[in-house]
């Protein structure tokens, strides 16, 4: 699909408008500094954010959480795995356990993984260098709440910014995911393409994005909240988005 097909297309799902807005929650931690970014994504799509602090012990009533990217505690010990233990991550884990959709970027998918939210770890990229840049993606799982609207063969060009990107899962780990359709998004070329050369970091089998056997929680190192307009170089991850809004509308 062409870039300008993108563009129309999105034009007019946006056309569409909405009946209703749905309440998303963006967590705030010590270092977060995609938040504003999640905030703005969000409101771009005619619905409603609001800044969660990590000391929190309550979401209140919010349809789905972002956990976003950054440098939470200065990514001390290893990024994430001090995010983990604030309080609001344990209302995060009740609000997921109940069925809440939750997304994390980046830093937020370390913490999920940290929090075991999420199956496997994020490691230091295969180079050791802090990759920030362009990359392509392919969705690999178009059923879920987070990919449901992403035309089919429709690359998802968006940026990263890691320097502890490599997604890891042991072989029985990573046998169950494929069977249960957890790996969302893969790595690839700007032709499509699943090349070795096309993974910025060295995550095993390409994998960008992931998430849980019960399908609710979902996590990618790119940054869709930093392509969702053509002003800053995309508009491309609107499409994850979009799929979130469109799946909540499904549920009422």
């Amino acid at each position: 699909m062409t870039q300008v097909d993108t563009e129309t297309e999105l034009s007019t799902i946006s056309d569409q408008g909405n009946a209703s807005k749905f309440s998303f929650g963006v967590l705030q931690f010590p270092g977060s500094n995609s938040d504003q970014d999640c905030v703005n994504a969000i409101e771009v799509l005619g619905h409603e954010a609001h800044y969660v602090w990590h000391k929190e012990e309550s979401l209140g009533h919010l349809d789905a959480v972002l956990v976003p990217g950054g440098f939470s505690y200065g990514d001390y010990l290893r990024a994430g795995a001090i995010a983990r233990f604030s309080p609001v991550m344990r209302a995060l884990a009740d609000f997921a356990e109940n069925g809440g959709l939750v997304l994390g970027v980046c830093n937020g998918f370390q913490i999920l993984c940290e929090a075991g939210l999420l199956p496997g770890a994020l490691i230091l990229n295969r180079s050791l260098q802090f990759r920030s840049e362009f990359v392509h993606l392919s969705t690999v799982n178009s059923g879920t709440p987070f990919t449901k609207a992403i035309p089919a063969d429709q690359l998802m060009r968006v940026p990263i910014a890691h320097g502890e990107g490599c997604y890891f899962a042991d072989g029985s780990t990573l046998n169950e995911m494929e069977s249960h359709g957890q790996i969302l998004w893969k790595y690839a070329t700007a032709q499509g393409d699943l090349e070795d050369h096309a993974n910025p970091n060295g995550s095993v089998h390409g994998i960008a994005g992931v998430c849980n056997k019960a399908g609710n929680v979902a996590a990618l190192m790119p940054h869709p909240e930093r392509a969702c307009q053509e002003a800053i170089g995309s508009a491309d991850g609107q499409w994850i988005f979009r799929s979130l809004i469109e799946h909540l509308k499904d549920a009422k």
